[in-house]
C-alpha cells in the first residue's frame, strides 16, 4: 500500500519541482555575493513550506473521506479531483495568455532584482512564501494530501509517504544548493545558462506543466469512480 501511495504522489511532486520561478530564485541566490547564506536559507524555507502545506492537506483529507460504494467508488474524492483539474486548467490558460508577445522580454517579479542583497532571514522568508502562497503549489499539495490522507494507511506510512513527496518536490532546489557548496566555481556557468533558459521559457514550461497536472487529476477522478 505504501509503495502505491508513493507512486501516485511522485508525478504530483514533479509539479512542484518543475517551478521555474522558484528555480530561478534559487539560482540567483547561488550566483549572488551572499550565496553561502542565502542559498541554505532559501532551501530551508522552501522545504519547510512544502512540508507544512502537504501535511496540512494530509490531515484535512480525513474530513473528505467517506465510505466508498460497494464497487469501491468514491464520489466525493472524484469531485474534489475534478475541481482540482479545472483549477489546474485555468492556471494553464492563464500562463499561456500571459506569455510575452513577439519582441517583448519576459516579465519577472520585481523582488528578483533585490536578491543580491538578501540575508539568510530574507531568503528563508522568500522560500517559505513561495511554497505556501503559490496557488499552483497549494493545488498540488492539496492533490498529494488527499491522495495520502485518503489511502487508509497508518500514521507512520503516511509520514513516510509525505516525507518522500517533500524530498522529491524540493529536489530542484536542494540538489543545486548542495552541489554548489561543493563545486561552486564549476557550477556558475551551467547555472547561469539554466537561469537564462528558464527566464525565456517560463510561461511555456508552466503551461505544459499545468495542462499535464489537469490531465493527471482527471485520470485520478475517473479511477475514483
Amino acid at each position: 500500500m505504501l509503495g502505491s501511495v508513493i507512486g501516485e504522489t511522485l508525478p504530483l511532486a514533479l509539479g512542484i519541482a518543475i517551478s521555474p520561478v522558484t528555480i530561478i530564485a534559487a539560482i540567483l541566490m547561488l550566483l549572488s555575493s551572499n550565496a553561502l547564506r542565502t542559498g541554505p536559507g532559501f532551501l530551508i524555507g522552501w522545504i519547510l513550506g512544502v512540508a507544512i502545506a502537504v501535511t496540512a492537506f494530509v490531515l484535512l483529507a480525513g474530513l473528505l473521506t467517506t465510505q466508498g460504494d460497494s464497487d469501491g467508488a468514491n464520489v466525493p474524492r472524484a469531485i474534489v479531483q475534478l475541481l482540482l483539474a479545472a483549477l489546474f486548467l485555468l492556471l494553464a490558460v492563464r500562463q499561456w495568455r500571459g506569455r510575452p508577445k513577439p519582441g517583448e522580454g519576459p516579465a519577472l517579479p520585481k523582488w528578483m532584482a533585490a536578491i543580491d542583497g538578501f540575508t539568510f532571514k530574507r531568503a528563508f522568508g522568500l522560500g517559505l512564501l513561495l511554497s505556501v502562497l503559490n496557488p499552483k503549489n497549494l493545488l498540488i499539495a492539496a492533490s498529494a494530501g488527499v491522495t495520502i490522507g485518503d489511502a487508509g494507511i497508518a500514521a507512520l506510512p503516511a509520514s513516510i509517504a509525505t516525507g518522500v513527496f517533500v524530498l522529491c518536490a524540493t529536489a530542484t532546489v536542494w540538489v543545486p544548493v548542495s552541489a554548489f557548496g561543493v563545486a561552486s566555481q564549476q557550477l556558475r556557468g551551467p547555472l547561469d545558462a539554466l537561469h537564462r533558459w528558464l527566464v525565456r521559457e517560463n510561461n511555456v514550461v508552466m503551461t505544459v506543466l499545468m495542462a499535464f497536472m489537469a490531465a493527471l487529476m482527471v485520470g485520478k477522478a475517473i479511477a475514483s469512480l
